[in-house]
């Protein structure tokens, strides 16, 4: 386990070629996925299906041999262990029962009661710790408070958390009160993904960027912080990965605040700004972009060395700046692959 490239990454070393895996790598651009997920029936029986859901995860890795395999699941099924009705509306996304009032925060669920909810998804990590081939490393993964916090208060997407922030500002009492109850939970269920045989977790903190200033520091980096101090203290040999997206300068020093080992980065900065600003902290994870992955061609191929050689200096997981979008070719994939380890 020791020599998997991605856990030499994350312990700071430096490789020639660096270890790649791609967010959102099972999914809807692969034909395999599409046909798996028409079997399960729809997308939440999909995320509780343990042999189905291994099965996706699986997918990718037997296509493209990335050199990690993440969980397949949603970061929304933490909200519904809690107590949120959870539903998702094809080719809208996610539906939730929202929180506006402390009666309905009252009704949800502690942390201690989550598992029988979540039990599927580290069944699905048992399987997987089983059945992926030995130097392919698993990841597990959650969403970061913050981010999930805005689906519940929201019912859904939006494209900038509108109803989180007017929460927060107009009571914050409530606000704090969802943050503090999915800081716990997620802990909780970091903690029996670890126990399940995930070798590393990532906390996606997906809409960081629109926290500024005071709010960035109290409700991205200090869950983070929170979450990644407890989980080191129960499983000291597992790194985690941050990924607050679009953080700007909130990543410099977002590693140091945290104590995350490696700090994942989005396509609003450039590798040379990653690498000056991050990398020089330890490991850093990125940042191709997801449209190469449609587009491809010498583009492709220029941009997956200059992203490479720009993080050749320090420990660099390769990885895109963004999930992989479903009108991607896998062709394109394969050719990301291929470049980043020609001449190894």
């Amino acid at each position: 386990m020791a020599d998997k490239t991605i856990l030499k990454a994350l312990r700071g070393e430096t490789q020639s070629v660096p270890p790649i895996w791609m967010m959102r790598q099972a999914g809807r651009y692969l034909p395999e996925y599409r046909a798996t997920r028409a079997q399960a029936g729809d997308f939440l029986k999909l995320c509780y299906n343990p042999e189905l859901a291994a099965e996706v995860t699986l997918q990718p890795i037997r296509r493209f041999g990335f050199d990690a395999a993440i969980l397949f699941a949603d970061i929304l099924l933490l909200p519904q262990a809690l107590g949120a009705d959870l539903w998702f509306v094809t080719g809208e996304g996610p539906r939730l029962s929202t929180i506006t009032q402390q009666s309905d925060f009252n009704a949800l669920k502690g942390k201690d009661d989550i598992h029988k909810v979540l039990n599927p998804v580290y069944e699905t990590v048992k399987i997987l710790a089983q059945e992926l081939p030995d130097e392919t490393t698993l990841i597990g993964f959650a969403g970061a408070p913050w981010t999930v916090a805005t689906y519940m208060l929201a019912g859904r997407g939006t494209p900038d958390q509108g109803p989180a922030h007017a929460l927060r500002m107009g009571n914050n009492e409530l606000f704090e009160n969802v943050i503090n109850l999915l800081t716990v939970s997620t802990i909780e269920y970091l903690d029996m993904q670890i126990r399940a045989g995930a070798e590393v977790v990532k906390i996606f903190d997906s809409w960081a960027g629109s926290l500024k200033g005071e709010a960035f520091e109290k409700y991205a980096v200090e869950p983070a912080r929170l979450i990644t101090r407890e989980l080191k203290r129960r499983h000291p040999n597992v790194p985690i990965i941050g990924f607050p997206r679009e953080a700007g300068d909130g990543y410099i020093g977002f590693a140091k605040k945290t104590g995350v080992d490696c700090v994942a980065l989005d396509n609003s900065v450039t590798p040379e700004w990653g690498a000056a600003n991050v990398q020089v902290d330890g490991c850093v994870q990125g940042n191709l972009k997801s449209s190469h992955m449609v587009t491809g061609g010498q583009d492709l191929i220029d941009e997956v060395r200059h992203v490479r050689d720009t993080f050749a200096k320090g420990p660099h997981i390769f990885n895109l700046g963004h999930g992989i979008t479903p009108d991607a070719d896998p062709d394109n994939v394969a050719l990301m692959i291929e470049t980043l380890r020609e001449n190894a």
